[in-house]
């Protein structure tokens, strides 16, 4: 099978009196995480950095592509991943007669972060001088670039200036600006950017239907946005829930097993909010503590409903929210009880929660303080009767 690896141990016991062979077959599957499993192996599967693969492409297809190129932007988003399809692609295109050769002996890998000394580079550099026995270029892949030493830099600098007509130098790192200034100009520089919510939780859904799995959206929305911008995050963070729901991954499982509040609870906050129910707001606020829900994480992502809330207000920025089309709607019921004036007060008292809280010597009695003061906003009787409703 594809990217598994079958381990068969065959047992062979005979028996003389009986004359017969039994056969014990013993099927082990090494499990491989789905980020080394759905790695992309063409520019088409890479998610998210459509601009930069068409411009490597097209780069490819014009013979106009540079002999030094550096891809930065932040982890899991596909740096080292684009960098090996060029590597192979460029040979193919160079090399019609191998077209099934993978090319592997033209490309070269070096991990800055372990191999950050001189030495290190001036064995690259030894290297470079030979010409490759298959395919027009060799490529050298330099992860973690930022990592090399100043002298280490410093060495590699003249060949990279004018580097031999077979090579090709791919350096990728996630911060650009530990990268010296003279290394920057010679390069050219893609800058890969963080994978939306969306295409996130569509490759996740495509993977899970890969999988014969079934998948709510809602639990896809929740890791794609765990994962922060990271595929090999959302991938990682995938697994392990696949580990935990099996073959049914439901909102409620990932919320759990990610220990993250679920749209729900914000729903029912914020209802309890509007209709002024001070005391039901505090023992909700406690059963949430008493899950292990950090306060700021609480009072965080309240401002992000309240601000959810107001986007939704209007057609025209409704686009700006980030949800399901399921959650969409629990939105548009929610808001149409909410006004725009309280809405943004809401925000106010919530994001200066927020801001308070890692300095405040009580942080429970703060978030508690602003759960009361969202749940006055809207009350018009005596406030202080309002614990007794």
């Amino acid at each position: 099978m594809k990217n598994e690896q079958w381990i068969v141990n065959i047992l062979l016991f005979t028996v003389h009196s009986n004359s017969y062979s039994l056969f014990t077959i013993h099927l082990i599957m090494n499990f491989i995480v789905s980020a080394r499993k759905y790695r992309p192996q063409t520019f088409r599967d890479v998610v998210g950095q459509k601009a930069i693969t068409d411009t490597l492409e097209n780069a490819i297809a014009n013979d106009h592509l540079a002999q030094a190129l550096l891809f930065t932007g932040p982890r899991g988003v596909g740096k080292t991943t684009c960098a090996r399809i060029l590597a192979k692609k460029i040979n193919e295109k160079n090399t019609p007669s191998e077209k099934d050769n993978d090319f592997a002996f033209n490309i070269f890998e070096l991990d800055a972060a372990s191999n950050n000394s001189v030495e290190g580079i001036r064995s690259l550099i030894e290297q470079v001088r030979i010409p490759p026995q298959i395919g027009k270029y060799k490529v050298y892949i330099i992860d973690e670039v930022h990592m090399l030493s100043n002298a280490a830099f410093n060495a590699f600098l003249k060949t990279l200036e004018e580097p031999p007509a077979h090579a090709i130098f791919i350096l990728a790192t996630t911060e650009k600006h530990k990268v010296i200034p003279t290394i920057l100009s010679r390069c050219q520089i893609f800058d890969f950017k963080r994978i939306t919510i969306s295409d996130a939780r569509e490759y996740l859904k495509y993977i899970a239907g890969e999988q014969g799995l079934e998948a709510e959206d809602e639990a896809l929305q929740i890791i794609a946005q765990k994962a922060d911008g990271a595929m090999r995050d959302a991938l990682s963070i995938f697994d392990r829930v696949v580990s935990f729901c099996g073959k049914n991954i439901t909102r409620q499982a990932v919320s759990e097993i990610l220990n993250v509040l679920d749209y729900d609870t914000y729903f029912k906050i914020t209802d309890l909010i509007v209709t002024n129910q001070i005391p039901q707001l505090l023992v909700e606020f406690n059963s949430i503590l008493a899950h292990g829900f950090d306060g700021q994480h609480f009072i965080s992502g309240l401002a992000g409903h309240f601000r959810d809330l107001m986007v939704c207000k209007n057609n025209k920025t409704i686009a700006l929210m980030e949800v399901g089309e399921e959650t969409q709607k629990k939105y548009a019921e929610q808001t149409a009880k909410c006004d725009f004036p309280f809405l943004v007060r809401a925000l106010e008292i919530a994001s200066d929660c927020d801001l308070k809280y890692k300095t405040s010597r009580t942080p429970r009695l703060l978030v508690e303080l602003a759960l009361m003061q969202l749940a006055s906003l809207t009350y018009e009787g005596d406030k202080k009767k309002m614990m007794d409703i």
